[in-house]
């Protein structure tokens, strides 16, 4: 049995590195395929938002001297490239996908509408949605919550390396205890950064709970979707 029928799973783009200092780790592509593939299988519809850090994120950009706008298109774009390797690995295993871009570049993707997403989900594709929201100075944090909204996802899944929210960053500090549930005003006053104030701001108006969990465990997304207590629920 499945706790969600719908869900918005975010993948951080450093993640796909694996082990490598950039790109895409094709061994972790295929793992992130294999675990998508299985939760498909037992009924759910995924759509999918990947970040695009692994091979230029805009913010950064901004801070070498790169135009912000050219710079947050230029991290835009290395999303769909993201998106294109994870549409080709699952393709690869038999799960059918589509990529839908927020900016127009037929034939590489199709133009995003909730519509055409819904019709897909629907119709068991997996549809990964690319290019943010098609504006600068917004995150894919923020394209997350706002395409989970939009197809009106169960949930978001905010896939990462760490295995939840935590007093502190638990890479940093050995101290630092691990949240089974935390709420969303819990997450401003302790200054918590699950993910920027922006798309938490719209995940709490809009009552989309988010579940942070580790991705890279392999059987870990099944677990969440399943609703065993791995990772930290933020909610309402």
């Amino acid at each position: 049995m499945v706790k969600y029928k719908r869900v918005l799973l975010k993948l951080s783009g450093e993640s796909l590195m694996g082990e490598q200092q950039y790109g895409i780790d094709s061994q972790r592509l295929n793992d992130y395929a294999e675990q998508i593939k299985e939760i498909v299988a037992q009924g759910v519809q995924v759509g999918i938002v990947i970040g695009g850090g692994n091979i230029f994120r805009g913010l950064s950009g901004a801070s070498k001297g790169f135009d912000r706008v050219k710079g947050d298109s230029m991290g835009m774009l290395a999303t769909v490239i993201n998106s294109l390797a994870l549409n080709s690995a699952l393709e690869a295993i038999g799960c059918k996908s589509r990529v839908l871009t927020a900016i127009r570049m037929e034939p590489i993707g199709e133009f995003y509408s909730k519509q055409k997403a819904v019709d897909y989900l629907s119709d068991g594709y997996v549809a990964i949605f690319s290019a943010g929201t098609g504006n600068p100075y917004f995150t894919t944090d923020t394209g997350s919550s706002l395409r989970g909204i939009e197809i009106e996802a169960d949930v978001m899944l905010k896939g990462t390396r760490v295995d939840g929210v935590y007093t502190a960053d638990p890479e940093k500090d050995p101290t630092a205890k691990k949240y089974d549930k935390i709420s969303f005003d819990e997450i401003y006053h302790k200054d918590l950064r699950v993910m920027d104030l922006t798309a938490t701001t719209m995940c709490k108006e809009n009552n989309l709970p988010i579940v942070v969990f580790d991705m890279d465990t392999k059987g870990n997304l099944k677990q969440v979707i399943e609703g065993k207590n791995i990772g930290t629920l933020v909610h309402n």
